[in-house]
């Protein structure tokens, strides 16, 4: 099985586009993580295309690691948050023995995660024939100002209905949504930090006038 992905399309698809009984796979073979694997040897749909190996796993689940030179199988002593070992419920500092696999590609492996550097002649079907741009824009108000080249001055409210997207939902109501803007300033926000400054000097001021002695107290007699 190979998942690959073509980035100018926005396009990952978990596909059997080269079948072992085909001998598609064998070009692949003795190739490392990060290298890249032309299109022409691999048939005459695949002309001009260039894969680059990315990654996989094999048929027991446990991935390959990249800067481990076999194509086997390996145990390998890790700390929390290296690749192929998130570390959860872990002491701090704790390491683990966890196998994984090398970088070199065999015949072991199950899954093989591939990048579409360059596109060939051809489309493959349900890969680069079809186009999903992104459909999300950013939230927070300096990101949008920077995406329009907006001055602070400039609403951003009114920019982010470029990206508002209508739909359909189950019920047949037809409905349209957009991000919400974080960290955007308007006259409320400012409203409200000023009264959060001047609540805070009411509670500073309080707690002063508690921690000084009273003046009755200190004109009594001893």
């Amino acid at each position: 099985m190979i998942r690959s992905c073509f980035v100018a399309a926005w396009v990952d698809e978990m596909c059997n586009i080269f079948p072992k009984k085909h001998g598609h796979f064998r070009a692949f073979f003795d190739k490392r993580i990060s290298q890249e694997v032309s299109g022409d040897s691999l048939g005459e749909e695949f002309s001009g295309y260039v894969f680059k190996i990315m990654g996989g796993c094999d048929k027991q689940g446990f991935p390959m690691k990249q800067g481990v030179l076999t194509p086997g199988r390996v145990r390998l002593l890790l700390h929390r948050g290296t690749p192929c070992f998130r570390g959860y419920g872990r002491r701090n500092g704790e390491r683990r023995r966890k196998s994984v696999r090398g970088c070199i590609v065999s015949q072991d492996l199950s899954v093989l995660n591939l990048v579409i550097v360059k596109k060939g002649e051809n489309d493959l079907p349900g890969l680069t024939d079809t186009e999903k741009p992104r459909m999300r824009g950013p939230k927070r108000a300096s990101k949008i100002r920077k995406l329009f080249n907006l001055s602070k001055e400039d609403d951003v409210r009114k920019y982010v209905n470029t990206y508002r997207r209508s739909f359909t939902t189950k019920a047949g109501k037809k409905v349209s949504k957009a991000p919400k803007i974080q960290r955007l300033v308007t006259p409320l926000t400012l409203q409200r930090k000023r009264a959060r400054i001047a609540d805070k000097k009411k509670r500073i001021a309080k707690r002063l006038r508690l921690r000084q002695p009273s003046t009755r107290s200190s004109l009594l007699p001893d």
